[in-house]
């Protein structure tokens, strides 16, 4: 019985090892994620100790879980895209008798949950994936030798709460409360919290080489899926076709996921700035709203195109969408090193403010805030609302920083102006690279002029021809 157990173990092995073959060959590399860990190591304060763990999943339904999604400040620094784990970074070399700076604590390796729940790298798998050293299995951490005490600083996240507890001791619930035991922390300390944040924003906001590939892979094939639905968008379709269509060409390419929730509103729907339902069954003679970008390989683009269903903007809607584009081509010229972060909506609401006033839609520059609700820009990269220093002496743009550029107009029913304008809800958003001196648009694929969007509206898109039986 023994031996049919161990050859059943081994069949498993070998089944999970068989199904790793044709993975994608452009991950972020190890050393990538090793240079990382240096760069936050040299950030952190003499005699200091990081910890940062896992996020943890998430019920979708009774004893279904939503699809794991790392906390990304752990997968910038390891790679590792688990649930159950912990990494300490030492600011000095710790140990005796084996010196190390790091230390990583993982979900064991377990054949049989493994064939239920999908392969997990184990030990042996982050040495040599991820190019971790010291790397153990969760239960581990209880007795390993760290005197958290000695150190004068220990820097971390916030610590999450109404987690489950599977009473191992070493799920992410046993690691946070052997953590807090160890640490001797009954509350959260400000100044760690507020030490985490300040060396993941100065890292993250900058990107380097390899993230800006996956940044514009992610950022193309956004627009290649926008650029489909605006071909295909007829008066007959909904939001959620149109939504799917994205979701498809996102998934054709390679992409794990969106990156947020898709906005895809229909006329008052587009009003709506964070409109997630998505379940109008006919677009109509309206404008379609759609914010919407893929997550490849962890990385989330940021893209929104406004599209007459019919194909032609009416006067009112081309007179609102052209003061949204003035906008956007107005924060465009200022994009380069050096500009501080708050000049970008300052720029965007003069633009907007005097071409409303033109428009008889206000008279007060102060009211533009009626119909533009929001800021202009934020940074992008493993967040859609990405880590940066967004105020403070360091808020200005840097070389090799992402940031959307997003103006726009929502002017809702029963508005206080001409009823020629209400259910006209305009954004265009664009992922910018900043230069020394200028810029660079990732999402310049995708039309933005008025005249290119109706051009691109008046082709025939594959999914036209599509033919599903009725139901």
């Amino acid at each position: 019985m023994k031996q049919f157990f161990l050859f059943l173990a081994l069949l498993i092995t070998a089944s999970q090892i068989h199904s790793q073959e044709n993975l994608p060959t452009d991950y972020l590399s190890k050393e990538f994620h090793q240079g990382r860990r240096e760069a936050f190591r040299k950030l952190m304060p003499a005699n200091s100790v990081a910890v940062i763990f896992a996020y943890p999943e998430r019920v979708f339904s009774k004893d279904i879980n939503y699809n794991f999604h790392q906390n990304p400040d752990l997968y910038y620094l390891t790679g590792y895209k688990e649930p159950d784990a912990v990494l300490l970074i030492f600011k000095e070399t710790q140990g005796t008798e084996q010196a190390y700076n790091e230390v990583f604590f993982i979900r064991e390796k377990n054949a049989a949950r493994e064939m239920w729940t999908g392969r997990r790298l184990g030990v042996d798998g982050v040495k040599s994936q991820l190019g971790i050293s010291n790397v153990y299995n969760g239960k581990d951490f209880k007795d390993f030798a760290v005197d958290f005490k000695k150190f004068d600083k220990i820097i971390y996240d916030n610590i999450p709460v109404d987690l489950r507890n599977d009473n191992s001791g070493f799920d992410l619930s046993g690691l946070l409360q052997t953590f807090k035991t160890k640490a001797e922390i009954i509350k959260e300390d400000p100044v760690s919290l507020e030490y985490f944040r300040s060396i993941t924003c100065t890292l993250r906001e900058i990107k380097t080489p390899e993230e800006m590939e996956l940044m514009r892979e992610t950022v193309k094939l956004s627009c290649i899926a926008h650029n489909e639905v605006m071909k295909a968008v007829g008066p007959d379709m909904s939001e959620n076709e149109a939504n799917g269509i994205h979701a498809y060409i996102h998934k054709r390419y390679g992409a794990e996921d969106e990156g947020y929730p898709p906005i895809v509103g229909a006329g008052a729907n587009g009003c709506i700035l964070h409109y997630e339902e998505n379940n109008s069954t006919k677009i109509d003679n309206q404008l379609l709203l759609m914010d919407v970008g893929s997550e490849y390989h962890g990385y989330s683009a940021d893209v929104t195109r406004t599209v007459p269903a019919n194909g032609k903007f009416t006067e009112e809607q081309k007179a609102i969408y052209q003061l949204v584009y003035d906008a956007q081509e107005a924060v465009f010229k200022i994009c380069k090193e050096g500009t501080p972060l708050i000049d970008l909506n300052k720029t965007a609401k003069e633009v907007l403010a005097n071409g409303l006033i033109k428009l008889g839609i206000i008279t007060d520059p102060k009211d533009v805030k009626l119909y533009y609700p929001h800021s202009c820009s934020h940074f992008l990269g493993l967040d859609v609302h990405d880590k940066g220093n967004y105020s403070g002496p360091t808020s200005a743009l840097k070389e090799n920083m992402i940031i959307t550029v997003e103006p726009g107009i929502y002017i809702p029913a029963n508005s206080k102006c001409d009823k020629k304008w209400w259910n006209i809800g305009v954004r265009i958003e664009d992922d910018i690279a900043i230069k020394k001196d200028s810029y660079e648009n990732l999402s310049a694929e995708s039309p933005r002029k008025w005249q290119d969007v109706e051009k691109l509206a008046a082709q025939k898109s594959t999914f036209n021809e599509i033919k599903f039986p009725k139901i």
